[in-house]
């Protein structure tokens, strides 16, 4: 399958002696309530009920933009086909939600001028002519579309002029990668040979995703692929990149087999500065969480963390690291469901639709599975694929957007009652790309130091909100913050309070400070 990759910024034994923390025994039982009918998500993802074809199983995402800049997060779907619908033209290939009000959404697609038809995938945001709007990429089988936002949530489809029309299936069977870098002037630039990205064995490559795993200050990137062993790409400082997926110990599961991977993600689970992968799998192929141990490589520690266990009967995709309940440690969101509606009339199966899974970090690279704490496992079971992560309504807990194949999305605002401070930043770039991708943010907060990097496309097929969140657990202060910028740049501020949102533009100002709608 292709991934497209698009250039916008332009042994089983393991000491835990060494991680001992406080116990997370205290923690406050995490709780999300769905309110995507009330809040008027009510569009349904498309996609014909048999599932002949594994194209129709396949799509899509989901995604948090903010098209019209007015600080509350705005909602993308990608609406899917079928075979039929297809042959005479497809369909809209997304729906946009505008956030009209707190937590209501209402359908602007047409208004926004979205417009184009087709099988879409995948979405993924970014400011690629650096104006200042968001604009949006979506990815499909037989072609993608690229928005540009002219402002306040009114696009234009820039698709043929940028050069990003691409035939074939763009997360599809058996054809090359490809990474297009920005010229500058509104078109793209195919330099996936030139740099070494272009995956001459053809893979079936699904999310990739960019990270600087090594922490060299410049992005490498990560394939995961559907079957074939996973691809990283080494950044070599000169536009090339090399591909040490089997050296890494990041290809392969911890028994040496490849797996049929869907989603991805990175963070720094074990706060050791060094970021670590989850991946997604198929059915009896459990998730992958490989272990960042610098020079020494990755190693897969799902089993001994707990969380391959549960996961063996599902069909994994949408996945994330993020802190549910604000103590300042990562935990993991995984979205599942098989891709043969035909498993339910199979006996001893899990069936097509199949439960959601949230697992706690036990603060010592091992973790707890808490969804039937959270009440997760009373949702409505769902075939589901995309999972985007964001706070849609600014109160600084993080909450979920999941595709469900065939049915309206889900919205889980997280409801949990936590008294763990947080903070969000939203990133403006001056010499940097405007949309801030790449850029990382290092926060320290009383003995612990946390980071991450604005991503653009993550998950499977999906997008995060762009602003950047941290749980500080009882830190009402964060003693030191540094931006660290694609430019080289570096911005340090100190004694900054808890609880806000902070609009910071490249060079070490803050633009914006608002209090979080607690």
């Amino acid at each position: 399958m292709r991934a497209l990759l698009l250039s916008l910024f332009l042994g089983t034994f393991f000491p835990l002696s060494c991680l001992a923390q406080p116990s997370p025994a205290a923690s406050p039982a995490p709780h999300f309530e769905d309110v995507a009918k009330n809040a008027g998500l009510t569009v349904s993802h498309l996609s014909s009920p048999e599932k002949r074809y594994i194209i129709e199983s396949m799509s899509g995402g989901v995604g948090f933009i903010d098209c019209d800049n007015d600080d509350k997060l705005d909602i993308i779907m990608v609406n899917g086909s079928s075979v039929d619908s297809y042959k005479h033209g497809g369909d809209p290939m997304i729906t946009l939600y505008r956030q009209d009000s707190d937590l209501h959404f209402a359908n602007i697609t047409l208004f926004a001028g979205l417009t184009r038809k087709g099988w879409g995938m995948a979405v993924s945001v970014m400011d690629y002519d650096n104006d200042g709007w968001q604009d949006i990429f979506v990815t499909g089988f037989g072609g993608n579309a690229l928005y540009r936002n002219l402002g306040n949530c009114k696009f234009e489809d820039v698709t043929e002029k940028s050069g990003l029309s691409i035939p074939g299936f763009n997360a599809g069977a058996g054809e090359p990668d490809h990474l297009f870098h920005n010229r500058g002037d509104g078109t793209f630039e195919d330099v996936s040979k030139k740099a070494g990205v272009d995956d001459p064995n053809h893979y079936y490559g699904l999310q990739a995703v960019w990270a600087d795993y090594d922490n060299d200050v410049w992005p490498d990137l990560y394939v995961p692929n559907d079957g074939q062993p996973n691809l990283l790409y080494h950044n070599k400082h000169d536009g090339t990149f090399e591909e040490i997926g089997l050296m890494s110990g990041a290809a392969l599961s911890l028994d040496g087999k490849a797996e049929g991977s869907m989603g991805v993600d990175f963070a720094d689970i074990d706060h050791d500065g060094l970021l670590d992968i989850v991946v997604t799998n198929f059915v009896d192929e459990p998730n992958a969480l490989y272990w960042n141990q610098g020079d020494k490589g990755f190693t897969d520690i799902a089993w001994s963390s707990g969380i391959a266990q549960d996961s063996v009967p599902m069909v994994g995709w949408g996945t994330a690291f993020f802190d549910m309940d604000n103590d300042g440690w990562d935990d993991i969101f995984i979205a599942n469901g098989h891709v043969y509606p035909q498993m339910d009339f199979v006996k001893g199966g899990v069936g097509y639709k199949q439960p959601l899974m949230l697992y706690r970090n036990n603060r010592n690279r091992t973790f707890e599975n808490v969804t039937s704490l959270s009440g997760l496992d009373k949702l409505p079971k769902s075939s589901r694929r995309g999972a985007a992560f964001g706070d849609a309504n600014n109160d600084g807990k993080v909450d979920v957007l999941l595709l469900n194949v065939g049915e309206p999305p889900t919205l889980l605002i997280n409801r949990t009652e936590t008294t763990g401070h947080a903070v969000l930043f939203k990133l403006i770039g001056t010499k940097s790309n405007k949309a801030a991708i790449g850029a990382r943010v290092t926060v320290t907060s009383g003995d612990r130091v946390q980071f991450n990097e604005v991503r653009s496309g993550i998950s499977y097929f999906s997008q995060n909100d762009l602003r950047l969140h941290f749980g500080l657990g009882q830190n009402s202060v964060m003693t030191k913050v540094e931006v660290s910028w694609p430019s080289g740049q570096k911005d340090v501020y100190q004694n900054l309070p808890a609880d806000m949102i902070y609009t910071m533009s490249e060079g070490g100002i803050i633009v914006q400070k608002t209090p979080l709608s607690r």
